[in-house]
């Protein structure tokens, strides 16, 4: 098994063209090609965690946030990302990180808390807005249904829980070919009428060159027409954070308390109780405060993040409960995801969850 291949069951489920324009997920050192001996997943990498991995005898270390995340310009040791990057480099490690592509695909990190906090219905908070477009192109009528599972096959047609869908309308093209082509149909410098189908469908912008290249491979014409359009639809499969619904209303103070539990958290921050009962609840792992506006619009009774500034609890007024549980203690669940990913493309392969506590924030 080459750690390539784990890695494509990783991207396969978080696509890296899903993550932020910020961020720097994705392969961060080493070489890819190498037989993978283990697997190490972890929330950060370090010092630590790397020495973990060698005791371990791991040679794939996978990880939420990226190790690096800005530029490095030397490579001397004076800090601990680039002491991580020559110990990496001396061993042979290669570290991975899937950061906001997993944590804006569907069934990511917050999909994952909201299953721990018991949700239903859960759906994205802030759907991704330019994601899609709308690929247009016209085929002989007996021809059509080829070209659609081809389309289909490269990630096409996919809107929801619904797949293979298109719109699809016959017509008539006109063409003539000219002398020094070789035409499906008709003959080279004669007008040409031909029954086509016009077939309409949707698909990730990412996915863009796959599709293309499906329709050149499967299309019959030497020359086919086709059309992209980027669509303001907004992608409610990928987005920031999610919301969903508790199965009974819970008082705010024994809601928090459940969190406190589930979360294993040594302290829960706050704002001040609104006085209303916990039944709509808006969760973003991590950093998620700017989305406490998106929060309040929806009508979500409380939102569960990893970190707020001081004024946020002053913001949210009486609109909405903040909760804030920590960074590292709302992603902690990171690497079950990472494992449920890979065991099921994988089985039976050496996983090891780090042991290492990388939580800068300490609790006196």
């Amino acid at each position: 098994m080459k750690i390539a291949q784990i890695i494509g069951a990783l991207e396969e489920f978080a696509p890296l063209p899903l993550q932020d324009d910020f961020d720097n997920a994705g392969l961060q050192v080493g070489d890819v090609s190498q037989k993978v001996k283990g697997i190490l997943l972890c929330l950060d990498v370090t010092e630590e965690v790397m020495d973990e991995a060698l005791e371990l005898d791991c040679n794939l270390i996978i990880s939420h946030h990226p190790l690096l995340f800005k530029p490095v310009r030397t490579l001397t040791g004076k800090t601990y990302i680039e002491r991580c990057v020559i110990k990496a480099c001396k061993n042979d490690l290669v570290v991975y990180s899937a950061h906001t592509n997993l944590d804006n695909v569907w069934g990511g990190v917050n999909f994952r808390l909201a299953e721990k906090i018991g949700l239903q219905n859960v759906r994205i908070l802030k759907p991704r807005k330019g994601g899609l477009l709308k690929l247009v192109t016209f085929v002989p009528l007996e021809q059509a249904e080829m070209l659609r599972s081809a389309l289909f096959n490269a990630g096409a047609g996919s809107i929801g829980d619904y797949d293979s869908c298109s719109f699809n309308a016959a017509g008539e093209g006109t063409f003539r070919a000219g002398e020094n082509t070789r035409p499906f149909v008709g003959e080279p410098g004669e007008w040409h009428t031909e029954k086509e189908i016009r077939i309409e469908t949707i698909l990730p912008a990412y996915k863009k060159t796959a599709v293309l290249r499906a329709l050149l491979a499967s299309h019959p014409y030497e020359e086919p027409a086709y059309d992209f359009y980027s669509l303001d639809n907004s992608w409610d499969r990928v987005g920031s954070g999610v919301v969903g619904e508790l199965p009974a209303e819970e008082e705010a103070e024994s809601f928090l308390q459940r969190i406190k539990t589930i979360f294993q958290l040594k302290s829960l921050k706050h704002s001040p109780f609104t006085g209303k009962m916990i039944r709509e609840v808006a969760i973003c792992g991590g950093s998620g405060a700017f989305l406490i506006p998106d929060a309040i619009a929806y009508g979500a009774d409380i939102f569960l993040t990893g970190e707020a500034k001081y004024n946020d609890y002053y913001d949210v007024e009486n609109r909405i409960l903040l909760a804030v549980l920590g960074h590292y203690e709302s992603e902690h669940c990171t690497k079950e995801i990472f494992f449920d990913i890979i065991s099921k493309k994988i089985p039976n392969f050496a996983f090891h969850f780090s042991n290492v506590n990388t939580n800068p924030v300490n609790y006196m």
